[in-house]
């Protein structure tokens, strides 16, 4: 599984950015997928996760009621629609892909996507 995260870039705070995650490969075996970010001297954070079929998402404290994740499978695209963006929002955002096929599971990251957020 390959992914290419997409749609970073500079806001100012209280603007919104809407990041895509584009998988290709053994899409199939997706199963729940993720946003993840790793602010300057951080370690990598979890921000949000979606189930298979879209119906179960869970957030961090931090971006609950700001952020909302998404998946389309027809596209094999996720979503992270970011709004009332903060000066501590500002990471690298890195997708992330749970497979599972005949019993073996494994974890598929992509390269990332840089979100400054200006006071």
């Amino acid at each position: 599984v390959h992914l290419v995260e997409s749609g970073g870039g500079l806001v100012q705070a209280g603007g919104s950015l809407r990041l895509s995650c584009a998988a290709s490969g053994s899409t199939f075996t997706i199963n729940r997928m993720g946003w993840y970010r790793q602010g300057p001297g951080n370690q990598r954070e979890l921000v949000a996760t979606i189930s298979r079929g879209g119906g179960n998402t869970n957030y961090a404290d931090s971006v609950k009621g700001r952020f909302t994740i998404s998946r389309d499978n027809s596209k094999n695209t996720m979503y992270l629609h970011m709004d009332s963006l903060k000066p501590e929002d500002t990471a690298r955002y890195y997708c992330n892909a749970q497979t599972i096929w005949i019993g073996v599971s494994a974890n598929y990251w992509g390269q990332g996507t840089q979100v400054t957020v200006s006071s």
